[in-house]
C-alpha cells in the first residue's frame, strides 16, 4: 500500500499515541470484504491528507492488543486519533466524503 503503513502493537504506541499530528488507523483482517473495498478509499485520502495525516493499517487477527483496548468489535473500523487519543470512529464500509469529514474535523 502506497501511503497507508503496516503497523503492529509493538510500534501501535509510538507511531500513534504519541505521534505530533493525527492518526487514522485502519483496523482490519484479510478475510474481510469490507475491509477490502473501503482499502483504496484510504489509499486515495492518504493521498490527499498525508502532509496533515498519518495512515496505518492494523491487522486484527494479528495484532489484538490496541483493537481491544479501543473497543473494536467489528471491521473495518477507521480511528482518528489526536493527541495520542481517539478523536472520531466509523464503524463498516463508509462513503469516501464520510471519512473526509473525520479527517478534516481533525485537521482544523
Amino acid at each position: 500500500m502506497g501511503n497507508v503503513a503496516e503497523l503492529q502493537d509493538a510500534n501501535f504506541e509510538e507511531k500513534v499515541l504519541k505521534s505530533s499530528k493525527p492518526v487514522l488507523v485502519d483496523f482490519w483482517a484479510v478475510w474481510c470484504q469490507p475491509c477490502k473495498a473501503i482499502a483504496p478509499l484510504v489509499e486515495e485520502l492518504s493521498s490527499e491528507f498525508g502532509d496533515k495525516v498519518d495512515f496505518y493499517k492494523v491487522d486484527t487477527d494479528n495484532n489484538k492488543q490496541y483493537a481491544a483496548q479501543f473497543g473494536v468489535r467489528g471491521i473495518p473500523t477507521l480511528i482518528v486519533f489526536k493527541d495520542g487519543k481517539p478523536m472520531g470512529q466509523l464503524i463498516g464500509m463508509q462513503s469516501k466524503s464520510k471519512i473526509q469529514d473525520l479527517l478534516k474535523q481533525a485537521t482544523s
